[in-house]
């Protein structure tokens, strides 16, 4: 394992003797030798933090390290090897492995070689399957592992019905056609579609902690942000900044999104306020609430995960007193939201659990009157996302493109939706970045 400090390249006895570089005698955070589970290296880490952060230069919570750490430590081996390409690999390979190995018996040995290829491949039909049910990957991966099954199918059927035909080989017709009906109808079988496509996670968060606790002892961390501190203590504002407002608003549903966004700067760099319906930053909430509702013309972005409480966070801005009741500002619902989940290309990480389905239920008819049925069914299965499964520099550019794409809410260019019928202030983004 190489060290973070000066690149030298430490074997398992230089670690393990002293545990520190053998070179300039930095200490080592990991021993993946000595790790259950997950295992884990000093460069693997580091690269990690370097990359969530990009290249330290911008705040991140744990979450989104923990989400990052999880996404690269998901087995491998299966998807190299369960491909086409892959099967055709292991077939030549071991089939003439088993060929020459069977080869001196004669009648029997032909017999011998069909049954041990048909366990490989069935080995292999199977291996394909359990992937395509798996929730270590996620819902577009299990389709993949599907599209396969099928393929892998009828390249068998075409294989033994071309050698049959060639030499008259009716046992190797009959392995070939079970397996390749078997993997068409196992790749045919419905894959758990959305809304039931959550994936789990790989690293325990106990384990995770562990490592950040000895990262943070060891080396530096000066990108990952604290939890928020809840204060009660009111900052004095001068007067003549006070006396301006903002154009608009970023509420977000937790008080970890609104730390993350304000450490980063998006405040200063959209003039705007960010805050979180828990009342964080708050030692300047009151003040800045004054500010905003100064403004006739503010807009309000609502920026929350796509869990039951995070979906009733506009309808809470609209009728709790605290927030924007009886007010001309327009309130935009930037995401996370079902519809924006299941329309996405791109992989989400699906969580699911029974909480969240007990949640969806209870959900008001106020708020379930934005929702589709489909979105519906969605949340009551127990699935949610959360906003910190995105790296800081993708949740950062999704919230601008959101906020750049609402500057003009009546052109036709716009991607807002306006929902709550006619004479309503409420618009959502149709999609997710």
């Amino acid at each position: 394992m190489k060290c973070i400090k000066c690149g030298t390249d430490n074997k398992l006895k230089d670690r393990t003797s002293r545990g520190r570089c053998m070179r300039c005698n930095h200490q080592f955070a990991f021993e993946p030798t000595r790790m259950t589970g997950v295992k884990i290296t000093d460069p693997m880490f580091a690269k990690a933090i370097d990359d969530v952060s990009v290249n330290d230069t911008l705040f991140f919570t744990p979450r989104q390290l923990f989400y990052l750490l999880d996404k690269r430590s998901k087995p491998k081996i299966s998807k190299a090897l369960l491909t086409v390409p892959g099967y055709l690999f292991l077939n030549v390979c071991l089939g003439i492995f088993v060929a020459l190995w069977t080869a001196g018996i004669s009648f029997e040995g032909n017999i011998v070689w069909i049954l041990i290829m048909f366990g490989i491949n069935s080995l292999l039909i199977k291996q394909t399957f359990t992937a395509s049910r798996s929730s270590t990957y996620p819902y577009q991966e299990r389709q993949k592992f599907a599209k396969k099954l099928q393929i892998w199918g009828v390249i068998v059927l075409v294989y033994g019905i071309g050698v049959n035909l060639l030499s008259s080989s009716f046992l190797l017709f009959l392995a070939s056609s079970i397996l390749g009906m078997i993997s068409i109808y196992l790749g045919n079988l419905k894959v758990d579609k959305q809304p039931a496509n959550n994936q789990g996670f790989t690293i325990n968060l106990n384990q995770f902690q562990d490592w950040i606790d000895t990262w943070v002892r060891i080396n530096s961390l000066t990108k990952l942000l604290p939890s928020p501190r809840d204060t009660n203590e009111n900052v004095a504002v001068n007067p003549d900044v006070s006396a301006y407002s903002f154009d608009r608003v970023v509420v977000c549903d937790r008080a970890e999104i609104a730390q993350f966004l304000i450490a980063n700067n998006f405040h200063f760099e959209h003039n705007c306020a960010v805050l979180s319906i828990t009342g964080y930053p708050q030692s300047i909430f009151d003040t800045t609430m004054q500010m905003l509702r100064r403004n006739p013309d503010l807009k309000v972005y609502a920026l929350h995960d796509c869990t039951p409480r995070g979906i009733g966070l506009v309808n809470h801005l609209r009728t709790s007193p605290n927030w924007f009741p009886d007010s001309s500002a327009i309130i935009i619902d930037i995401g996370l939201l079902p519809r924006q989940i299941m329309a996405a290309d791109s992989n989400m990480f699906v969580l699911n659990s029974q909480s969240s389905a007990q949640d969806a239920r209870e959900l008001s008819p106020a708020i379930r009157q934005d929702l589709s049925a489909e979105e519906s069914q969605w949340l009551e299965s127990g699935n949610y996302v959360e906003l910190e499964s995105f790296s800081p520099q993708r949740l950062i550019q999704i919230l601008n493109l959101g906020i750049a794409g609402s500057r003009d809410l009546d052109s036709d260019d716009s991607s807002l939706i306006l929902v709550g019928g006619v004479g309503s202030s409420i618009y959502v983004v149709d999609s997710f970045g």
